[in-house]
């Protein structure tokens, strides 16, 4: 069995939390290690819409997805990430939602975000092909959209370039105690290990409250301008929060490449990655609703991912409850793209013993979360 050199950090996973948490911690002067079995964004972040918004469900929610998009656009990325300020706009299809649409302006004008209502005429121009009858929409002109796998890709190789060193190809089979056992044989040893592995890491730390959340994507042929904000449906948080039945809602992305990108849905105790055909026709009918030609557009590609999702919605970041050399980077749901580079630099602050740029006890593994 070989032994690798010891390293201050070693992390199991290189999709975007693993690849930025890398980063972070290469950029402080650290010795860093990552194991990555596949190519850096495979698993769930080359399955994700790569949405980065600004939520308000909770404080703690967006305390870290603000400080995430903040830190998003001041990140220099290739344009081949595709990174784009196109701004969301939360679709109000009634009265009562107008009116949530408002409260929810309110409460991020009060925290320091854009956000701007528009009128029912001011929607249609912004985006001509909805279905008539909406009741207005609220604008959050600082959300972006980004392709996820290209920006872990370009993050990861900036790693390396700092020194970071890749274990490309390998598994992680044991983590714990400062030492990482990988199917190579090899053992990575290091002062603190970060798990970021999403809805895999009960594999290795089956004791965590993680559980797999399947959604569905659709990518269309290339239709310029068609959409040009990420466009959900208010009713989506219903969906997002449902934690007993399985939901679908209305949430499409403009691609730079001029395709859309269509969702969602949500399913536990789905262990297969295969499509589901009934969920898929809930979920395109309830695009249709909102955006009627949906339905004559081209798809090209339909696929699945595992979200890593918790009791309380909020991600595990911080030291393990059974393992002092153990950080927990994942159950970050469906706003791992999102909270990554947020995420990242809590681990950095924890692994330099330095304090956090916001509070890091919501996500701390040792918190209470109601079932």
């Amino acid at each position: 069995m070989t032994t690798a050199s010891e390293f201050d950090v070693a992390i199991a996973g290189g999709g975007i939390v693993g690849c930025t948490c890398a980063l972070a911690c290469a950029q402080r002067g650290l010795r860093v290690a990552i194991v990555e079995r596949d190519t850096w964004g495979s698993g769930a972040t080359a399955a994700g819409m790569g949405h980065i918004v600004v939520m308000d469900d909770s404080e703690a929610q967006f305390a870290l997805t603000r400080y995430s998009q903040q830190l998003w656009s001041a990140m220099d990325l290739p344009a081949a990430a595709e990174y784009e300020q196109t701004g969301t706009l939360w679709i109000a299809a009634d009265k009562d939602e107008l009116e949530a649409a408002e409260r929810k302006q309110a409460w991020y004008t009060a925290r320091g975000v854009p956000a701007h209502m528009l009128t029912v005429h001011e929607l249609y121009e912004a985006e001509k092909h909805l279905a008539p009858g909406l009741a207005g929409a609220l604008l959050i002109p600082e959300d972006g959209v980004i392709y996820p796998p290209v920006a872990a890709l370009a993050l990861g190789q900036r790693a390396e370039a700092l020194g970071a060193k890749r274990f490309a190809g390998r598994e992680v089979k044991a983590i714990g105690a400062g030492r990482m056992e990988l199917n190579s044989g090899e053992t990575v040893l290091a002062t603190r290990l970060v798990l970021a592995l999403g809805a895999e890491s009960t594999h290795l730390a089956p004791h965590i409250a993680v559980r797999k959340r399947k959604g569905h994507l659709v990518i269309t042929d290339r239709y310029p301008g068609y959409v040009r904000h990420q466009l959900v449906e208010l009713g989506y948080l219903k969906s997002a929060h449902s934690m007993g039945s399985d939901s679908v809602a209305f949430n499409v992305q403009p691609r730079k490449t001029g395709q859309l990108l269509i969702g969602s849905s949500r399913q536990f105790d789905a262990e297969y990655a295969e499509v589901d055909h009934s969920i898929l026709t809930a979920m395109l009918a309830r695009a249709a609703i909102y955006l009627p030609g949906v339905a004559q557009l081209n798809a090209l590609r339909v696929w699945t991912g595992f979200r890593a999702a918790t009791p309380d919605k909020l991600p595990l970041i911080g030291q393990d409850t059974q393992d002092p050399t153990l950080l927990l980077a994942t159950g970050h749901e469906g706003l791992g793209i999102t909270t990554s580079l947020a995420t990242a630099e809590m681990i950095a602050d924890l692994v330099t013993g330095q304090p956090t740029q916001i509070p890091l006890d919501p996500y701390h593994p040792s918190r209470a979360m109601a079932a």
